[in-house]
């Protein structure tokens, strides 16, 4: 540590390494990642404002969903519109300030996903176990103050974060060997000790990961149940397929998590972190609204209806 110290310095901005050095890589990253944006965009408004404008899609589940692709946009444009100047550009420089605060906000909204498709999971588990207590039991209220505690946890796990990152006075270097300023590259650069930062992101990425997932694992185990005793094949098919769209988002997006989160720091190649990042922060959010609109007849039938209604009008 003392070898090292005379390097050690405060920094007033970080400078993101990005993907890749090729030109024709990066004019290609460029394109592609301008398309998939693009598509996030119109996957995640368009949904948005399906729900708002469909009678049929007044219901918990769209509720939920609405809010799903709230967070998904939110957490993709919080990285995708500076990243692809960056890849462009020589000059990828951000600023002290605006890189704690991509962080927290993508932190945020990144949490808040977590607990957001958990909800999902507890109302699908309400839906479909105890469908004649369904309008009673996700009530209104009930649907706010679970967004809501969504909300909040995604704030807090942040502000942690945030908070302990803020602490830290002095940086080796100010280059960060990523494409967005992520909390365990930050603490690759610290001269300080880190180990209370990283214990801290391994114990609160754990604790949402398990906790979310014990609620996911034990909706679903009884609705496995429920529909194993249902006798009409029809209404098994109907139940698969609402859950399917649910279970191919949770799978794809906890799986990303955990790799990138909650494993030792030790020996992780920084090129397989990036690309295990990209898919989570760049392409599952386009993605969700894709799963979910691919899969459900209510959708495709509520969007038809508001194509032909505009066409008539």
């Amino acid at each position: 540590m003392d070898m090292g110290q005379e390097n050690c310095t405060a920094v007033t901005e970080f400078i993101l390494v990005g993907l890749s050095d090729d030109p024709e890589m990066r004019v290609f990253l460029f394109l592609l990642f301008l398309l998939i944006y693009g598509i996030t965009i119109l996957g995640n408004v368009g949904m948005i404002a399906l729900i708002q404008v469909s009678s049929q899609l007044q219901t918990p589940m769209y509720f939920f969903l609405s809010h799903l692709s709230i967070v998904d946009f939110c957490y993709s444009s919080i990285i995708v519109p500076r990243m692809l100047p960056n890849i462009l550009n020589q000059e990828k420089a951000i600023s002290f300030l605006g890189c704690m605060m991509q962080f927290y906000f993508f932190c945020m909204f990144a949490v808040t996903e977590v607990f957001l498709l958990a909800v999902m999971a507890y109302d699908r588990f309400l839906a479909i176990c105890s469908p004649l207590l369904y309008t009673v039991n996700m009530s209104e209220n009930v649907r706010m103050l679970l967004v809501s505690v969504c909300y909040l946890f995604g704030t807090v796990t942040s502000l942690i974060h945030l908070c302990f990152a803020l602490k830290i006075p002095s940086y080796s270097s100010n280059v960060i060997n990523h494409f967005f300023c992520d909390i365990p590259p930050l603490l690759s650069l610290a001269c300080s000790d880190v180990s209370m930062n990283e214990l801290l992101l391994y114990i609160v990425a754990a604790f949402n990961e398990l906790s979310t997932i014990v609620i996911i694992f034990t909706s679903y185990l009884f609705i496995l149940v429920t529909i194993l005793r249902m006798r009409s094949a029809e209404g098994r098919h109907k139940v698969f397929s609402t859950c399917a769209s649910h279970l191919t988002a949770i799978v794809v997006f906890h799986g990303t998590i955990l790799f990138i989160y909650c494993r030792p720091s030790t020996g992780n190649s920084a090129d397989t972190d990036k690309v295990a990042t990209v898919f989570y922060t760049v392409v599952i959010p386009m993605l969700n609204p894709l799963i979910y609109s691919l899969r459900n007849k209510d959708v495709k039938e509520s969007l038809r209806k508001v194509v032909s209604s505009k066409i008539i009008s």
